[in-house]
């Protein structure tokens, strides 16, 4: 059961990798505790603020996963990939596998919708920082939404 859309989880083909190197360059690739999320944290944490960590929180049947989230405050915040969240600065369109990659992209994007409307419906402050925000920008957006 997808745990977002709440439909059931059908089997999907996969691509084949390009080559190994690539293979294990995805095979690493992490759903939490990212460098740009790690390094949020860190100085969120240096400035004295508290917060949870990928914290769960279910919404109307919707399950979300905050990157960071500060409950008390109702604040949720996201540190988004450029890749995987198509950012529309440095995201680009897969010049292989499209039949793949293409619709993959296009889902975390909805998903990514979807998420945001829950989260505001139920009265939370979304934030979304893209991976290539500076450090203190990424700061600034977040303590201009917990204070």
């Amino acid at each position: 059961m997808d745990p977002v859309s709440g439909k059931e989880a059908r089997s999907k083909p996969y691509p084949s990798a390009a080559n190994e190197g690539r293979s294990r360059n995805m095979r690493a690739n992490k759903r939490t505790d990212t460098k740009p999320e790690v390094t949020l944290r860190k100085e969120l944490h240096r400035l004295g603020y508290r917060y949870r960590k990928d914290l769960p929180i279910v919404l109307d049947g919707v399950r979300v996963r905050p990157d960071i989230v500060f409950p008390g405050r109702k604040v949720a915040v996201f540190v988004d990939g450029c890749f995987w969240h198509v950012c529309p600065e440095h995201g680009r369109q897969p010049t292989s596998n499209e039949w793949y990659w293409t619709p993959k992209l296009r889902r975390n994007m909805d998903r990514d919708q979807l998420v945001t409307s829950a989260l505001e419906d139920a009265g939370w402050r979304v934030i979304r920082i893209w991976e290539h925000v500076p450090l203190l920008e990424a700061v600034s957006a977040v303590e201009d939404a917990i204070t």
